[in-house]
């Protein structure tokens, strides 16, 4: 079987990212709120009043907003022909930015949070870069 191109092989690496978040904004608004009601219609919605489960949701809630954005540019350069350089570079660093970002946020280091942010902004722009200037 030949070797996955770096986008599609850091594309599977981020759904992992994906669903860690995922458990990490879920479980302790679960522990907080009760599973009755996470499991009900929650038609009263209520929030999580914990620090950890409100930065855990947050920080989700941030990779959400441009998730999309990486898997249509990683599976664009793929299907173009377009995969490597500086597309896998961006897609690389916009992995290790993110999953460097959810420590930040949970633990509140605000300059290093917007920092990780910003670069992994650029490293989506250097995907875009390869796929639109290649």
């Amino acid at each position: 079987m030949p070797p996955l191109p770096t986008e599609i092989f850091v594309l599977g690496l981020s759904v992992v990212l994906l669903i860690v978040q995922l458990f990490l904004a879920s479980v302790p608004t679960t522990l907080e709120l009760g599973g009755a009601y996470q499991a009900g219609p929650r038609d009263q919605p209520r929030a999580a009043k914990g620090v950890f489960a409100g930065r855990a949701a947050r920080a989700f809630r941030n990779l959400l907003e441009t998730y999309p954005v990486f898997v249509a540019l990683a599976l664009a350069l793929v299907v173009t022909g377009r995969s490597g350089g500086w597309g896998a570079l961006g897609a690389e660093i916009w992995l290790v930015m993110r999953i460097l970002y959810v420590p930040a946020y949970l633990i509140h280091f605000p300059f290093a949070r917007s920092v990780l942010w910003f670069a992994s902004l650029l490293a989506l722009l250097a995907m875009l870069a390869r796929l639109l200037l290649s």
